[in-house]
């Protein structure tokens, strides 16, 4: 199938009319004689004339696919608009997310022993938001869950997978910074303006298996 011959403006309304972003299945389904490569390559050209005409909107590949989202420096007057999209996560979440994140999966007696204290209002805070999930289960006695990032976190974070984390210092950074002026000592994320991430896909075209951090990543200095 030639470039061409794919229908940029049907790809573009296939994404623009989707409740969540669009993973591999359904691009299959849709076109189903299109390479992952072309689609990327459909993506680009899109992103590239609604640049060129200066819209306030681009298609940003994220960890359930593709979807549209608005650019960086419109963030400000959105979130202003609607601040229920900001989540609010108290310091030892935000650590304990951390943790899963870079060092999945972990079970919670892991998360307690890396952080020295009990984990398990937060851990359940954690997967009440969708943020973290239970992936499987530690060959271990009594089989303890194992605890994982979600799609929903991909989505939040504006990641493509786990490899687009920012460097662990970053993150240390944020953690070592003061807190927020709040009784709850919180600290806001902003929430990119999409619905939920569904959950049929990792990455466009991906296998099912989610991506996973770099195991040689330097360790996590969280406390």
């Amino acid at each position: 199938m030639a470039e061409s011959e794919l229908d940029l403006g049907a790809l573009e309304a296939l994404i623009f009319a989707a409740d969540g972003p669009i993973g591999g299945s359904v691009l299959r389904r849709a076109f189903p004689r299109a390479t992952p490569a072309q689609i990327s390559a459909a993506v680009a050209e899109i992103n590239a004339s609604l640049a060129a005409t200066g819209r306030p909107y681009e298609i940003a590949e994220i960890g359930a696919g593709y979807q549209f989202r608005t650019r960086p420096q419109f963030a400000e007057v959105i979130l202003a608009a609607t601040p229920e999209r900001k989540i609010r996560l108290s310091r030892p979440a935000l650590e304990t997310l951390a943790l899963i994140a870079y060092r999945q999966p972990l079970t919670r007696a892991e998360i307690e022993a890396l952080r020295g204290v009990d984990c398990d209002a937060v851990v359940k805070s954690l997967l009440e938001r969708d943020l973290v999930r239970i992936v499987g289960r530690r060959d271990a006695p009594g089989r303890p869950a194992l605890f994982g990032t979600s799609a929903t976190f991909l989505e939040t974070f504006g990641l493509r997978g786990l490899s687009d984390l920012p460097a662990l210092r970053e993150i240390e950074a944020i953690v070592a910074a003061p807190a927020e002026e709040t009784p709850e000592d919180e600290v806001a994320l902003e929430r990119a303006p999409s619905e939920p991430a569904q959950e049929e896909d990792s990455r466009p075209f991906a296998d099912d298996e989610e991506a996973r951090a770099d195991e040689a990543a330097e360790p996590l200095r969280l406390h």
